[in-house]
C-alpha cells in the first residue's frame, strides 16, 4: 500500500552530542496515534523518496518529535542531520505499529527497557497520564555507550519530581564509567541482581511488566532471561508479562 505523505517543516533540532539528535518537526493532520507507533520519516531526493520508520518521540500533536541517530555513509540520516529549521520533511499521515500500553499487561511495576534510540517510545508514553494511572511504579533502563549518549534527561528528572519518585531511572552504560547506574550492558544488569537492586523492586511474572525496545541482541538476550524466570511474552489471546518492538 501506497505511503500517504504530509509535508512539514523542521521547527526545532536539539543535538544531544554528535550524530545524536531530535528533530521537532510541524506536521499538521496526521491521524491520531498512541505513544509507541512509529511514523515514516522522508523526504525527496531526485527522482527517489527516502523513508524510513521512526518511533514517535512525542504524543500526538501538530508538532512531532524524532530522536535520530546519524549513520555515517548512509542514505537518509545524514541527510536528516544537516536540515536546517523551516525546511520541509515529509512525514506519513498514520502512524503503525503496536509497541503500546494497550497491547501491554497491566501489573504493580512496569520496566521500560531500550537501547540507544530505542528510548523514544517510552518518551512519548511518559507525556501522558495513562502510564501514570496504570502503574504503581515505572523503572525506565536506557543501555548507551557513553554517557553523552543519555538523552532527555532533564526531562526524566521532572517527571522523577512530578510523580513522587514513582519512576526510577537506571542508566546503563557499556564503554565508560557509570556513576550513577550500572557500567556494563542490560543484560549483565539483570543477569547479576544489580538491575534489581538499583531499581529497589524485583523482576518478577507476579508483579512485573517489561517493554523492551533496541538493539535485537539485547531482545533476544532478555528474552531468554525472562523465560527462564517464568515470564512469557504478552498475546492478545495468551496473555503474558513482556513485549518486544524490533525496529531492525
Amino acid at each position: 500500500m501506497a505511503i500517504e505523505w504530509i509535508s512539514g517543516s523542521l521547527k526545532a533540532r536539539n543535538v544531544w552530542s554528535d550524530g545524536l539528535f531530535t528533530l521537532t518537526v510541524h506536521c499538521p493532520g496526521v491521524a491520531c496515534f498512541e505513544p509507541g507507533q512509529f511514523l515514516q520519516v522522508g523526504m525527496q531526493l531526485h527522482e527517489k523518496h527516502l523513508h524510513r520508520p521512526y518511533s514517535v518521540a512525542s504524543p500526538h500533536g501538530e508538532d512531532l518529535e524524532f530522536f535520530i541517530i546519524r549513520v555515517d555513509g548512509g542514505e537518509l540520516t545524514p541527510r536528516l542531520w544537516d536540515l536546517q529549521i523551516g525546511q520541509r520533511i515529509d512525514v506519513s499521515s498514520k502512524a503503525t505499529g503496536s509497541f503500546t500500553l494497550s497491547h501491554t499487561p497491566v501489573a504493580k511495576n512496569l520496566w521500560l527497557l531500550a537501547t540507544g534510540t530505542g528510548l523514544a517510545p517510552y518518551i512519548a508514553m511518559l507525556r501522558e497520564e495513562k502510564i501514570w494511572d496504570t502503574y504503581q511504579r515505572i523503572i525506565l533502563v536506557h543501555g548507551v555507550r557513553y554517557l553523552t549518549d543519555l538523552a532527555y534527561t532533564d526531562e526524566l528528572d521532572e517527571h522523577q519530581e512530578a510523580h513522587g519518585g514513582r519512576l526510577v531511572f537506571v542508566p546503563v552504560i557499556s564503554r565508560a564509567l557509570a556513576i550513577h547506574g550500572f557500567q556494563g550492558r542490560i543484560t549483565q544488569a539483570l543477569e547479576s541482581g544489580k538491575l534489581e537492586e538499583l531499581a529497589g523492586v524485583e523482576m518478577c511474572p507476579e508483579t512485573s511488566a517489561v517493554m523492551m525496545c533496541g538493539n535485537p541482541q539485547m531482545l533476544d538476550d532478555v528474552e531468554a532471561l525472562l523465560n527462564a524466570r517464568g515470564m512469557r511474552k504478552h498475546k492478545r489471546n495468551e496473555p503474558g508479562h513482556y513485549v518486544v518492538e524490533r525496529y531492525w
